[in-house]
């Protein structure tokens, strides 16, 4: 079955974030299946305009971050002219508002989904007190859609106490070929002043207080200060990406971190492969599909035993996690002072990114997409004609889309 699909979505590529590159994939997996895909997003600087792409204004403190601005009216006038079989609503700002608004005018499927948890976010920048207004309204918007499709079951445990319905999982594949240890590159090694048996660290993502980056930083500090000194030169630590704190982080320039700004495409390949171990300090992932490209590199993952990384690292086999609580410094540690436990858990973690392809993940997207647009154009029953109407389906489902 073909299919009209339309995205809505207020982050997509070039931007450098977890979401942004699995939209990407997503559109060019469903291109390449046939189906014919309309992307609706914030207009960039550089580009003309067109009916697809709304106007883009900055959030507040966190300028990476772009909102779209769009009336529905005007976002039901461009759905009604490409008439979508169905519609998913992938980020839930002012362009998602809109875009939901349109579908419930148009009588069109939606479906959801929810990538960050941006109700916990709000503390890290001064809005803490509007977190509980962030949560209700996450909950009215996602429970007026078919379903909301998220990456890790730990989301979907939180999401379903926080009183969403029909929460399913729509889990995360890696490029394997992309992502290889093939790229460790001895020159860029040398360049950040490493020799042989040196270690680096890396953390790729966003260089955000939501990161929890202060743990990681304070860690390494710790870890630094316990090392001999002539050992404390031989172990770095590398922060791949951008973000609010970044200036901060260069003005501070805590010893042998290495501020590697923004990288993609095979250069991102190369600093993952090139490191040691892999540190990931955040505890408000739905995912972390950084943990699977380093993975997929062959680094074992250090990270916290939380929502979505305890899915993702098996504690001896490849990588090890430390109690939400606890201190990453003597678990970092053991890694640095074992070569050969590095290099075991490191097989074993490019072995599991292995068997996480994208092309299973989209068979079963695909499928559950079919079943949604065939749903929608079943009446329901006529006890179920006031969920219908108000867009909440009363038949929950059951279903894990993708693998593990």
């Amino acid at each position: 079955m073909k299919m009209r699909l339309a995205l809505a979505t207020e982050t997509y590529l070039p931007e450098v974030n977890g979401v942004a590159r699995t939209l990407g994939r997503w559109v060019e997996a469903f291109r390449q299946r046939g189906h014919e895909v309309l992307v609706v997003r914030p207009k960039r600087r550089d580009e003309k305009s067109s009916p697809e792409l709304v106007q883009g204004l900055p959030l507040p403190n966190y300028p990476q971050v772009r909102l779209g601005i769009s009336s529905p009216w005007r976002m039901r006038k461009l759905l009604r002219g490409f008439a979508p079989d169905l519609v998913h609503i992938a980020t839930e700002g002012p362009l998602g508002f809109s875009i939901l608004c349109a579908c419930r005018m148009l009588g069109l499927a939606v479906a959801s989904s929810f990538h960050t948890n941006f109700d916990q976010y709000l503390g890290h920048y001064g809005l803490g007190i509007f977190s509980w207004v962030a949560g209700t309204y996450l909950r009215w918007f996602h429970n007026h859609t078919r379903v909301t499709l998220v990456p890790s079951e730990g989301t979907r445990r939180r999401l379903l106490a926080a009183g969403m319905q029909r929460v399913e999982i729509w889990s995360r594949g890696v490029d394997a070929e992309a992502f290889h240890p093939r790229h460790r590159d001895p020159a860029l090694r040398a360049e950040l002043g490493l020799a042989d048996g040196d270690v680096l660290l890396t953390y790729v993502g966003r260089i955000a207080s939501e990161k929890n980056l202060p743990a990681l930083l304070q860690a390494f500090a710790r870890l630094s200060g316990h090392l001999p000194p002539e050992r404390r030169g031989r172990v770095r630590l590398a922060l791949v990406g951008d973000g609010p704190i970044y200036e901060q982080l260069r003005a501070a320039r805590p010893m042998n971190v290495l501020l590697a700004g923004e990288r993609h495409g095979q250069d991102l390949a190369r600093w993952y492969a090139s490191g040691d171990v892999f540190v990931f300090p955040s505890q408000s992932e739905t995912f972390g599909n950084v943990i699977l490209e380093a993975q997929a590199s062959g680094l074992p993952v250090v990270g916290y035993d939380c929502q979505a990384v305890d899915e993702r690292v098996t504690p001896e086999a490849d990588g090890l996690l430390v109690p939400r609580d606890g201190d990453l410094a003597p678990t970092i540690a053991r890694l640095v002072g074992d070569a050969a436990l590095r290099q075991k858990m490191g097989e074993a973690a490019r072995r599991k990114a292995e068997r996480q392809t994208w092309t299973a993940i989209f068979d079963d997207l695909e499928r559950r997409y079919v079943d949604l647009v065939e749903e929608s154009r079943r009446p329901p029953p006529a006890s179920d004609w006031t969920s219908y109407l108000w867009g909440t389906p009363a038949r929950p489902r059951e279903t894990t889309t993708g693998v593990r």
